[in-house]
């Protein structure tokens, strides 16, 4: 089936270790930077923190609440973190944090990986996929940011 790839990235003002670790965590820090109202709820099912954590995610989209529940991995720990969809179309989102200005700030790519049907029916399916999940995760990016600000000026 072939897919289609969401990305979008972002400058955190924080350092690499404090934004993965938000990203990170599925009981506090990444609650914390779902945009709402699309996504209505995240919980955890087993774990919390990095691989291993089960999550349920529900999400309001075009007027209709769709969930799923995803495998958190951690191929890279501390810098690239992966959900991957246990039932339904397969989706994988990936966090990936890197160091920007010797390491005083980080560089967070979310992309997600989708599986959509074949010929302009996908065509169709990746352009909407693109224009829903584009601005949201532009808004999850500049949530980590001020959350990401906040925890940095705690322990800072």
């Amino acid at each position: 089936m072939p897919s289609h790839r969401v990305t979008a990235s972002a400058i955190v003002n924080a350092p690499p270790g404090v934004a993965y670790g938000i990203i990170a965590d599925y009981r506090d820090g990444h609650p914390r930077i779902l945009p709402k109202p699309e996504f209505t709820a995240l919980t955890v099912e087993e774990g919390g923190i990095g691989a291993g954590t089960v999550v349920f995610v529900a999400m309001r989209v075009l007027g209709r609440t769709q969930s799923f529940r995803a495998a958190i991995t951690e191929p890279e720990p501390g810098r690239v973190l992966v959900e991957t969809s246990l039932d339904g179309p397969r989706v994988v989102t990936t966090f990936t944090v890197d160091p920007e200005t010797g390491g005083r700030q980080a560089r967070v790519t979310i992309t997600t990986d989708t599986e959509v049907r074949g010929g302009v029916l996908g065509a169709v399916q990746g352009w909407l996929t693109t224009r829903l999940l584009g601005p949201l995760y532009a808004r999850e990016l500049r949530q980590l940011d001020a959350v990401a600000a906040e925890a940095s000026r705690v322990t800072g």
